[in-house]
């Protein structure tokens, strides 16, 4: 009788914990802004996120995700080292952004809310993240958020104007992940 409660207590407790997660190749982490009316799209290059993500228990979920800002680019060469310089990203003097999420919420069918927070250029703002989780051997994890670049004091000063380029700023990820072993 013994060795039924052990196998039982076993199994809850194997079920309990978050799988941990590494992005693959076809993973990515894009923004899009507006400049003067004009849709501008770019991208990191390289981000390092470790995943731990179980759906069906949230409270053992986390996301750490490490952002190169100097891989930004936007393809355009004039606008690429605008942004990466010191008035927008920084990257020279603050070279790393980080999003850590440890609360989520469901918002029902395979659709999640990662109540995570943002540290660009040293300020640390909330930055929720709205995404769907696709399971299967390779999950495929896509999300949305709206951050508002001012508060990290991005494109401060001159750049400040709405009119000239939007406060809100659109980030999109899609992560191709595998088990971390």
């Amino acid at each position: 009788m013994r060795l039924p409660v052990f196998l039982a207590l076993l199994l809850a407790a194997a079920g309990a914990h978050a799988a941990d997660y590494t992005a693959q190749a076809g993973s990515t982490l894009g923004f899009e802004a507006q400049y003067q009316g004009e849709a501008i799209a770019g991208k990191f290059a390289r981000f390092t996120p470790a995943i731990r993500f179980d759906p069906a228990n949230l409270a053992t979920s986390r996301f750490d995700v490490r952002i190169d800002l100097a891989s930004a680019t936007t393809g355009n060469p004039d606008y690429d080292g605008e942004l990466r310089g010191q008035s927008f990203l920084d990257s020279v003097t603050r070279p790393e952004a980080r999003y850590v999420a440890t609360r989520f919420r469901a918002l029902g069918g395979n659709r999640f809310v990662a109540e995570g927070e943002l540290t660009l250029r040293g300020v640390t703002q909330p930055a929720p993240l709205t995404f769907t989780w696709t399971a299967g051997a390779q999950p495929v994890l896509a999300g949305e958020a709206v951050l508002k670049r001012l508060a990290f004091e991005v494109g401060a000063g001159e750049w400040s104007d709405p009119e000239v380029i939007r406060d809100e700023v659109k980030v999109t990820t899609r992560l191709v992940l595998a088990p971390s072993n």
